[in-house]
């Protein structure tokens, strides 16, 4: 007679079905309207834009994996996230050059100097967007209008710019983006507008309704944690909220705040890195708040209009010591203070 084997693991015992290339290839479904749309607002450029920064990401996956003896990783699709995070962060005529740069930057100094996937402290779209913010100033803050009646027949000469080459200044056009506009010119802008992606801005920062479209589908899959952008806007807007009520004349209001800038791509998309973002129930409340908080302070009083891609990387970095501040007590054990 046979005996039974009892088998005997560590956790966790309860696993899903889902696998990581099924999360990332919805992530990507998620992310295609918002980037359609941002081809359709800007035109080609964006296009080739997106196009490049993915290119750049998913070869550069290939090539290191390849140069450390692994086998490939491209297929799991977190490159292809990464690649169209960056675009869809960067504005809307940026040269390709260095948006493949910014693409190489991502995956090579974001991710893979890690170990890969799994291991990466950072969100990488946002390391290789900093990079690209610090080696390109002047380029990663200008902007180009949307809708223009030529944006699918012409491309600007910035885009195709050749590497280390100044773009000609007559196809440069340095329009101040909504939180540019109310940060140094007490400019306005109507929400209507800021919802649906009527203004100029980066690519896919700028149709908010997208967004949080693409966010419920990835709720309702259940293949993103709901509590850290509803913690990220939630924060935002009470602290934004309190400074308006105080002052409404020098604050903007919060659905300024909410739908302005990148806050709401930040919040949907990047601070739910589920590797670079916390494992506790309260952890991910925490992080979630300290982005919000920290992103409204930059905004309020900050030398740049924006901060957002400062305020997740911040959070990131705490993210670990967030979860030993609070982690759970084990079933069975006494609470700290009782033990001390």
């Amino acid at each position: 007679m046979v005996q039974p084997t009892l088998k005997i693991s560590t956790s966790p015992h309860l696993k899903q079905r889902i696998t990581t290339d099924v999360i990332m290839r919805n992530v990507v479904w998620a992310m295609l309207p918002l980037a359609a749309f941002a081809v359709y607002s800007f035109g080609i450029s964006t296009l080739l834009l997106l196009a490049t920064t993915t290119i750049a990401a998913v070869l550069t996956e290939h090539v290191v994996c390849r140069m450390s003896g692994k086998k490939s990783t491209v297929f799991d699709w977190s490159a292809v996230i990464t690649g169209l995070l960056l675009g869809l962060t960067l504005p809307p005529i940026f040269p390709l050059w260095m948006a493949f740069v910014g693409g190489v930057m991502a995956i090579g100094l974001g991710k893979s100097i890690f170990g890969g996937l799994g291991y990466n402290v950072f969100n990488p779209a946002l390391v290789g967007r900093a990079i690209l913010q610090a080696a390109f100033p002047a380029a990663i803050t200008t902007w180009y209008p949307a809708f223009t009646p030529d944006r699918f027949t012409q491309v600007p000469a910035s885009t195709l710019a050749l590497p280390f080459m100044q773009p000609p200044e007559v196809d440069v056009i340095s329009g101040a983006t909504p939180l540019a506009a109310f940060k140094f010119e007490g400019i306005r802008t109507e929400t209507t507008d800021l919802a649906l992606g009527l203004i100029s801005g980066s690519t896919g920062e700028t149709c908010a309704v997208l967004i949080l479209l693409g966010g419920l589908y990835l709720v309702v899959r259940k293949m993103m944690n709901w509590r850290i952008p509803v913690a990220v806007l939630g924060s935002a807007f009470l602290l934004s909220g309190v400074f308006y009520l105080l002052n409404p004349a020098e604050y903007p209001h919060p659905v300024f705040m909410l739908f302005s800038g990148g806050l709401m791509l930040g919040a949907v998309y990047m601070a739910t890195d589920m590797v670079a973002s916390p494992l506790t129930p309260l952890g991910v409340w925490i992080y979630g708040a300290f982005i919000g908080i920290v992103t409204i302070v930059i905004r309020l009083w900050g030398g740049l209009p924006e901060g957002v891609m400062y305020a997740i990387l911040l959070a990131n970095a705490v993210s670990p010591h967030i979860d030993g501040w609070v982690q759970p007590r084990v079933y069975g054990t006494k609470p700290k203070a009782a033990a001390a």
